[in-house]
Formats: structure tokens, C-alpha cells, sequence
């Protein structure tokens, strides 16, 4: 496997004014796994395109163990590819499949079987060995193309793009897994584009947010979660995404429609005033039917039921706020509730980006 550095990449499609990809510095470890996550056209498959050899960038340079490898063809950079729809040899048996990459390095026939038979107890394919390619399901015939780019252990990367859109959600968990598993045993180098937040989040080690063809942010999803550097972060992580709302900063506290909320110690400590944005996580907000120190007032709009929890979406003063409650209390629209902030999860954004 090899360490990626992207090094001030750009990229802009023929006969369009503007980057697909803005210019970008990025490095992917050795062994770790990256997650390129965003809505569509937001420039994410162009990125791994880039660092797979499918195109060309305008500018800058891809490096691969220190390695200049921007003018190499995508078979020269040793990579595997994962597509959204499999790739796969349909007149071939299994083990054909995982075996046609060994058997091109013109590896000996008793590596090869040994190889192929240890990937494909990896991926639950042993079983499935002499079946034709053509009958198997969709999630299988995904796992087959996984395992034809893992069965190489000279590969310097995997890359997999949306290779979980065609298969149902309950294949979607297990094979979600099962690339767990495999990172944990195998440990490749592994870039993974979605535009599913739940398959960035459960597969990566580090994710790259994308936006308008530039990274917004880069974080593990814990650190993308608490502490959004950007707004758009904030909205696009989380289900629902953090709440931001207009307010106005005055040193210790801050005022939304005229409602004033503590700040923490390290928000007060910015002595930021004027116009800014509040983010609060909806799992972070508070509600209940009782006034306590710091609260107010808020009438209920909506309620959603989820089974085990609601999200319920109240008005204070014309800003709206989405808030998780648990089964225990039951809100009526129309009626009202206390908001509370808790200090420690306010965030400040001004501009968009994170008051730090």
C-alpha cells in the first residue's frame, strides 16, 4: 500500500468555466481509510478519478510514496477500482474472478489458489467459489469485485466509488461490515466515495467533507459531528443536521430573537459581538414542560415519531429549532415547551466558519 499526497490538484471538465476541482492539498497515510464524502457534483468522484489516473488534473500533482505519478495511466499507478455497479467476469466462476489479477502477474498456480481461497473466506465467498459470476446476487457480485482488487497485495490503494447504491439497506449494514473486517485484517489504503453519510461515518477512519469541489473540512466523524468547521458541516451532518439559527453575540451570552442563552467559558472567552449564527445539535438541545435556569418559552410546530425517539421542531421568537426527545415526553402541536441550550454544545459560526 502507499501513502497519496495530492499536492495543489485541479481539475476543470472541457467546455465549462469553472473547477470541478478547486485546488487541493490532501494526503492519505498508509493503511488508513478515507471516506470522500458529499452531495452530488460537489466534486468527490473527480478527486478519486484524480488519484486513480481516470483524469488528468489541470494543474498540481499526485504522489504516491513520494512518487510523481501525475503523467501515469491508471494501470501504472497500481491501483484497484470498486464501481457502483460491480465489475465482474459473468462467464467466469468465482474463483476465476478473484484469480484473473494473480494469474496476469503470471504468479504460480499454488500462490494464486492459496490467495484467492484467503480472500474469499474474508469476504464470505468460499462457499460460492465454482458459481458462475452470472447467478450470484447484487451484494455478492459487489464482494467478488472487492476481492478481485484485495487479492493483490502489491495494489497501492483501493478505490470505491458509491460501490453500496445498488444493494438493498439491510446488504448495505452487512457489507458496510464486512469492509471493516477487511480493513481491520488487511489494512489497505482505502478511499471511499458516497454521498451517504452513514457509510462515510461507519467505514472511515478520517473523512473528507466536500462542497462545490473543495474540502470544507477533514476530521474523524466524531470531530465532524462536535465540531463542525463550517456550516455546511454542521447541516450535512447529523440526521437531522445541526441547527443554526441567527443571534446576536455579546461577550458572556448570546440573544436569538431576543432570548438569551449562557455561553461556555471558551465561547465567552472570544469576546466576539455582532451578528453571528448559533449551531446546536438537535441530540443536544433541550426540551421540557418545566421552566429551568436558562430557558425559554417555545411553541411546537411539528412533531415527528420515530418509534424509540421524536424530533420535535418548536418556534422561539421565529427561529426554528429541531430537538430529540426520548419516549417519555409526549408534545402537542401547538402547545408549548422550554428550550434550553446547554453551554458546552453551543457552537458560533460567523460567515459560515467556526468561531474558534
Amino acid at each position: 500500500m502507499a501513502t497519496i499526497e495530492l499536492s495543489g490538484i485541479c481539475h476543470r471538465y472541457p467546455g465549462t468555466p469553472d473547477f470541478a476541482l478547486q485546488p487541493t492539498d490532501v494526503t492519505c497515510e498508509d493503511g488508513q481509510t478515507y471516506a470522500l464524502l458529499g452531495p452530488s457534483g460537489c466534486g468527490k468522484t473527480t478527486l478519486l478519478g484524480t488519484i486513480s489516473g481516470l483524469l488528468r488534473p489541470a494543474a498540481g500533482r499526485v504522489l504516491f510514496d513520494g512518487r510523481d505519478v501525475t503523467q501515469l495511466e491508471t494501470r501504472q499507478r497500481n491501483v484497484a477500482q470498486v464501481f457502483q455497479f460491480p465489475v465482474v467476469y459473468d462467464t467466469m466462476s468465482v474463483y476465476d474472478n478473484l484469480a484473473f489479477p494473480l494469474r496476469n502477474r503470471w504468479l504460480a498456480p499454488q500462490d494464486v489458489d492459496e490467495r484467492v481461497r484467503a480472500i474469499a473466506v474474508l469476504l464470505d465467498l468460499d462457499t460460492d467459489l465454482k458459481r458462475r459470476a452470472r447467478g450470484l446476487p447484487a451484494d455478492a457480485k459487489q464482494r467478488v469485485a472487492l476481492g478481485r482488487g484485495l487479492v493483490r497485495e502489491d495494489v497501492a490503494a483501493v478505490l470505491l466509488d458509491e460501490p453500496l447504491t445498488a444493494v438493498d439497506p439491510k446488504t448495505k449494514w452487512e457489507l458496510r461490515s464486512k469492509l471493516r473486517e477487511v480493513h481491520a485484517e488487511l489494512a489497505p489504503t482505502l478511499i471511499y466515495v458516497t454521498h451517504d453519510q452513514n457509510e462515510a461515518l461507519t467505514v472511515a477512519d478520517r473523512v473528507f467533507v466536500m462542497n462545490a469541489g473543495r474540502i470544507v473540512q477533514e476530521g474523524t466523524p466524531q470531530e465532524l459531528f462536535e465540531h463542525p468547521a463550517h456550516t455546511f458541516v454542521a447541516r450535512f451532518i447529523g440526521s437531522p443536521g445541526m441547527n443554526i439559527v441567527a443571534c446576536e453575540l455579546a461577550g458572556a451570552s448570546v440573544r436569538v430573537a431576543g432570548r438569551a442563552f449562557s455561553l461556555n467559558e471558551r465561547a465567552a472567552a472570544l469576546g466576539a459581538r455582532g451578528s453571528a449564527e448559533l449551531g446546536v445539535r438537535p441530540e443536544l438541545a433541550r426540551l421540557g414542560e418545566q421552566a429551568v435556569p436558562d430557558s425559554h418559552a417555545a411553541r411546537v410546530v411539528r412533531v415527528e415519531d420515530f418509534g424509540r425517539h421524536r424530533i420535535v421542531t418548536v418556534d422561539l421568537g421565529g427561529e426554528r429549532f429541531a430537538v430529540k426527545v426520548a419516549d417519555g415526553l409526549l408534545p402537542r402541536e401547538g402547545t408549548s415547551l422550554w428550550l434550553s441550550l446547554p453551554a458546552e454544545h453551543i457552537r458560533l459560526f460567523a460567515n459560515g466558519e467556526a468561531l474558534r
